[in-house]
């Protein structure tokens, strides 16, 4: 089968000789159609942090995980071959023709005008786990460091929820853009203010109640410690680079900061079917971040694209077509 190569940081292959998946006790085979790329896997791809170590190359069609595509084999009368679905591969193997997966993983997806658009359902499922977290939004002064793809989901859906203030940052200016476009009522250039002061200044020195990291850099979650008022919220979210990263706990512990993490992975899956059914009836508009799609004979150029948005304006979910 076809699958995505991992050879060395910053060199992916496409081949066709990868072993295709024979699915085990419990588990149904389905055919992918739609691939859709994710930030979690770009540190592996620039062999960066813990990646670094990597033993190369890694397994054919590391780390996908955001799979539309055909049940192919089932012993489940709910999910028979010919089964549209949102699946997560049982192995992070989903830069493939093919992945295994378990029912719980699987969601069968109904007819809709645009299938491709459902892809977005995987990560928005992260995302409404980790507010699953969280004590409710309504009337919250909101800050998201990073406006990225997740971020952006968690934008928009902060001000759907009934945020006061929603406030996104980003250093890739275009991002800005569409940050207000879902829904944000301020924006921050990351790259050219202090983050810090800029959100003081629009609080009118308040700072937030709750502060969104959405990114996994150090920086920025070194920054988003000093952003949540005194016994305010922290939400760590981005996947970090490192297992052993420094972080500012004398001040976040002396302004009692409250943080929860979560980084949803396969644990998300319980959020698949309220997350297909919040694209399908439009109940968030977070459908709008799938671009560009591209085939998978481009599947290079669109890893250069995810990993450098400065360089690629418009570049947000992308996804590709097997």
């Amino acid at each position: 089968m076809r699958a995505i190569l991992f050879e060395a940081p910053g060199k992916i292959r496409l081949i066709i000789d990868a072993p295709k998946p024979v699915p085990q006790d419990g588990e149904l085979l389905g055919r992918c159609t739609h691939i859709g790329l994710c930030g979690s896997s770009m540190d592996l791809y620039l062999g960066q942090g813990r990646w670094a170590k990597t033993n190369w190359p890694a397994i054919p069609g590391w780390m996908g995980h955001e799979n539309l595509g055909i049940v192919a084999e089932s012993p489940y009368e709910e999910l028979p071959p010919g089964t549209p679905v949102l699946a997560h591969p049982e192995v992070y193997a989903g830069f493939a023709d093919f992945i295994t997966s378990r029912p719980e993983g699987t969601v069968a997806l109904p007819q809709v005008a645009d299938p491709i658009s459902l892809v977005v359902a995987q990560p928005l499922a992260t995302v409404l786990r980790a507010l699953s977290y969280l004590p409710p939004v309504m009337n919250l002064r909101c800050v998201v460091l990073g406006q990225g793809p997740l971020g952006l989901i968690f934008t928009n859906l902060l001000a759907h929820m009934g945020a006061a203030q929603v406030i996104g940052m980003d250093p890739v200016r275009w991002r800005l853009d569409w940050s207000r476009r879902m829904g944000a009522t301020d924006a921050v250039d990351a790259s050219a203010e202090n983050v810090v002061d800029a959100v003081k200044e629009l609080t009118s020195g308040r700072v937030v109640d709750l502060a969104i990291e959405a990114v996994g850099s150090p920086e920025s979650l070194n920054t988003s410690a000093y952003l949540p008022r005194c016994g305010g919220r922290l939400c760590v979210f981005g996947m970090p680079r490192d297992d052993l990263e420094g972080f500012p706990w004398f001040h976040a512990t002396g302004n009692d900061v409250q943080i929860t993490t979560c980084r949803s992975g396969d644990r998300a899956t319980a959020f698949f079917p309220v997350a297909v059914r919040m694209v399908v009836e439009r109940q968030t508009e977070v459908a709008d971040l799938v671009t560009p799609r591209m085939p998978w004979e481009r599947a290079l150029q669109a890893f250069d694209m995810y990993a450098n948005p400065a360089r690629h304006e418009g570049a947000l979910r992308i996804t590709l077509e097997l």
